[in-house]
């Protein structure tokens, strides 16, 4: 999939953001030919998320897509892509649901903007939830690596042998709805990232009004001591789960990328203030855009090392936001 001769710019999650996007390309120095935006030595890569909350989600697809088609980009699946597809795709007979994703409310307020965007234009939509099947999980290129959300070497390897190149099909689709399967485990850690119950019957509760008993955790941690140590989301845990210690079994049972390993590069997080790596070879790129944050990218060239100077981000202006 890659050639290996040729620099990359590495994008954040775009959540319909598409004017940003294409002042992020324009800094980048891509322009637009024959209708596509194209640079003449680098190639793009899209961490995922192009759908979901943001003003211009068509408009958004729409850009990346022809880019990729063209051959001037690549693309992974976020969450968001795999949330539309199982939004839309019906459950298996017998599983007791309609839909392999449920219509909850929580969901429906989550696509809502996607739908309402493409609600006079249901062939594109459909078009465009048959191309989420062509976003690979994963692309390993042998010095770096890119993925949604976390780098699962056993999961990668497991799923590799089911899909040489990365990508699922509807069975495997509809296989991650039933929990504890191994579709399951696999979408929700390479998409979501890893995660782990707050001590002391704590919860949080987010600003959408919904509360969770879990938080998201780093995967990359050498030697942490509390929970506080490995919490990885913006909303900070309470004091006291924070301070509270990890147990010798929940710290064999975290997964570790090591610092040996390739550069490493995951979306996902809503990451917040002046884009760097998180440590030399482990970036992440999503600094919240959808929520009037910044549009990030990171130019690769053959360096083995992460370089601070190297991210490149516009800010999100108005009315580029969420109605």
């Amino acid at each position: 999939m890659l050639d290996p001769t040729r620099s990359y710019d590495l994008i954040g999650d775009i959540h319909g953001c598409a004017r940003t996007l294409e002042r992020l390309l324009d800094t980048l120095g891509y322009r637009i030919q024959g209708g596509v935006w194209r640079h003449p030595q680098r190639m793009a890569l899209f961490l995922g998320d192009l759908v979901d909350r943001g003003p211009r989600i068509r408009e958004a697809l729409h850009l990346v897509r022809d880019m990729v088609v063209a051959g001037e980009a690549l693309c992974i699946m976020g969450n968001h892509e795999f949330n539309a597809l199982a939004w839309s795709t019906p459950a298996a007979p017998g599983s007791g649901h309609q839909y392999v994703r449920e219509h909850t409310p929580r969901h429906a307020r989550l696509i809502q903007e996607t739908l309402e965007q493409f609600a006079a234009y249901p062939a594109e939509w459909r078009e465009f939830l048959g191309w989420f099947y062509e976003l690979p999980l994963f692309i390993d290129a042998g010095r770096f690596r890119v993925v949604h959300a976390c780098w699962d070497a056993e999961l990668i390897e497991s799923l590799s042998a089911q899909f040489a190149d990365g990508r699922i099909n509807e069975a495997f689709l509809k296989a991650a709805a039933v929990p504890g399967s191994f579709a399951n485990t696999a979408m929700d850690r390479l998409l979501r990232g890893t995660d782990m119950r707050l001590p002391h019957g704590l919860t949080l509760t987010s600003d959408e009004g919904f509360t969770r008993s879990h938080f998201r955790t780093k995967f990359w941690e050498e030697d942490p001591q509390t929970y506080g140590d490995i919490v990885f989301q913006p909303d900070a845990l309470p004091a006291l789960a924070a301070q509270t210690p990890l147990s010798e079994l929940q710290k064999a049972e975290l997964l570790k990328y090591g610092a040996d390993q390739p550069l490493l590069f995951v979306g996902h997080y809503w990451r917040r203030g002046k884009p760097a790596p998180i440590r030399p070879n482990l970036a992440c790129l999503d600094y919240s855009a959808v929520l009037y944050g910044k549009l990030v990218a990171y130019r690769l060239d053959q360096e083995t090392r992460l370089d601070p100077s190297k991210f490149v981000w516009v800010d999100v202006e108005k009315p580029e936001a969420p109605r």
